[in-house]
């Protein structure tokens, strides 16, 4: 028996990307199929998203979507089926999928993503009848509230059962009250049980509580959601619905990220042949403008933010210099950080370079050149970069937290006497233990013949869909045996 599954998420890989969200979304389908899945992806029809969409058909229309007329495309994409809601008047615009071309959030993201939600919530009801899926797999809060419209919709029977996946606890589409009674739920929906929190309306809320399953990107996320300081005003809802909730750690997708046949590296190399890979360490160093050498370069691909720990990093860049590293960092944030790395890299050039912005290719040159990626989150779901870093024999220096915590092993005397460690761990985030990482990091990069076992420890881990996505069909089966 197949299960079908409409995944509804607001972004994926290769079409729309500005974070994980997109990558795990885009590896899904794949990652479930093996394992008796049928997975449909729901996405906004943004410009890029239609840009690329090729040849689709009309399979539903709307009048008015909250009083936007719009309709449902239906494509192929590398094998499973695609839809896409194209309401020209909420998604046909300039900038990016959340905020226009300076950077501000659109004012009407409220409305675009209710609308996004309430046609997802149509079609897992059986909107279209030639298509009747059995699970919808809700992703962020952009996506939440399609949980709410199927649980209030009394009128609307379905068999469907729903997954709630929570990529970042942070971003729970909050708005004000007023919205309430533009969304075309009933009065019922406004209470401490359905979208109210905190005097407004909370997309994310709305999700987890009408959920039949909740999951986390990590086991260990999963489990700090339970506390203030990772639960953000969420704790509570989660812990009465603790039964419901488990952690799955991502995936990478090794079609993409793999060092033996990534296209977008100057020299392929293996675990076998780790030393192939300094042809791309002398790349990254002309890309950044660094001076060239053996000692350890460090990498950061981040947004950066307070939760990246950003702030941290910037306090600790003398002492990285002082001490004999160099560092290259590409992404983009806060001003003020953004502002802060780029006086770093002028105080120290040759020893520190900076690109502001986002640039896949070379995210992946900085993978296979760097000798050691920098994850000093005080806060993280999973992280993708420090799966990456694995798998690249860029050694991870990551905050014991979510995902890091469970993908990172770390690199102690007793670990690397048993040939286990992969990475360095450190805990809490702030001044003294990272820049204690940062030694330790330098220190095992002179112990060359152990750090090549811990970037082949690394790069030999399993970290591919494979179990990933077992788990998620494990869970899809379970959902609908409990009817």
């Amino acid at each position: 028996m197949t299960l079908s599954v409409l995944s509804v998420a607001s972004e994926a890989v290769p079409f729309i990307k500005t974070g994980g969200l997109a990558d795990v979304v885009g590896a899904l389908p794949d990652a479930v199929a093996p394992h008796g899945v049928a997975m449909t992806t729901l996405l906004p029809g943004y410009p890029a998203v239609m840009a690329k969409l090729g040849k689709a058909k009309v399979v539903h229309r709307y009048e008015s979507l909250l009083g936007h007329p719009g309709r449902v495309l239906q494509t192929q994409f590398d094998g499973h089926r695609m839809l896409v809601l194209d309401v020209p008047t909420l998604f046909a615009r300039d900038g990016g999928p959340y905020s226009d071309a300076s950077g501000k959030d659109w004012d009407d993201n409220w409305l675009r993503f209710a609308g996004f939600a309430r046609a997802a919530a149509d079609l897992a009801s059986g909107a279209i009848k030639s298509l009747a899926f059995d699970i919808i797999h809700a992703h962020d809060w952009q996506a939440a509230l399609s949980l709410g419209y199927m649980h209030y919709d009394a009128g609307r029977a379905t068999n469907a059962r729903s997954v709630m996946t929570i990529h970042n606890m942070a971003f729970q589409g909050y708005y004000g009250a007023e919205i309430f009674a533009k969304l075309g739920l009933p009065k019922a929906a406004w209470s401490i049980d359905g979208v109210e929190y905190h005097g407004g309306v909370s997309y994310l809320k709305a999700g987890l509580a009408a959920a039949d399953a909740i999951t986390t990107v990590s086991p260990s996320y999963a489990a700090e959601i339970r506390s203030p300081e990772f639960g953000l005003g969420m704790e509570g809802l989660i812990v009465s619905r603790a039964d419901r909730v488990s952690g799955i750690l991502n995936g990478i997708d090794q079609a993409i990220w793999s060092p033996e046949t990534d296209a977008l590296l100057p020299a392929p190399y293996s675990a076998r042949t780790l030393g192939k890979k300094a042809p791309n360490k002398r790349a990254l160093e002309a890309a950044f403008g660094l001076d060239g050498g053996d000692g350890p370069l460090f990498i950061v691909v981040s947004r950066l933010t307070w939760q990246k720990g950003m702030d941290i990093l910037l306090g600790v860049l003398d002492h990285l210099v002082g001490i004999g590293g160099r560092l290259a960092v590409l992404g983009s944030g806060d001003a003020g950080l953004e502002e802060g790395f780029q006086a770093a890299a002028a105080r120290h050039s040759g020893r520190i370079g900076v690109r502001i912005g986002y640039d896949e290719a070379l995210s992946h040159l900085m993978q296979g050149g760097g000798d050691a990626i920098l994850v000093p989150s005080r806060f993280e779901p999973c992280g993708l970069t420090q799966l990456y870093g694995l798998a690249y024999g860029c050694v991870p220096v990551v905050a014991r937290t979510g995902g890091l915590a469970d993908s990172v092993i770390d690199a102690n005397e007793a670990a690397l006497a048993a040939g286990a460690a992969t990475g360095i761990q450190f805990s809490p985030v702030n001044y003294e233990t990272l820049a204690h990482a940062i030694t330790r990091t330098i220190r095992l990069h002179e112990r060359a013949p152990l750090w090549r076992k811990v970037q082949r420890n690394g790069m030999n881990a399993d970290f591919s869909w494979t179990q990933s996505g077992k788990a998620y069909a494990d869970l899809y089966a379970r959902l609908l045996a409990d009817g």
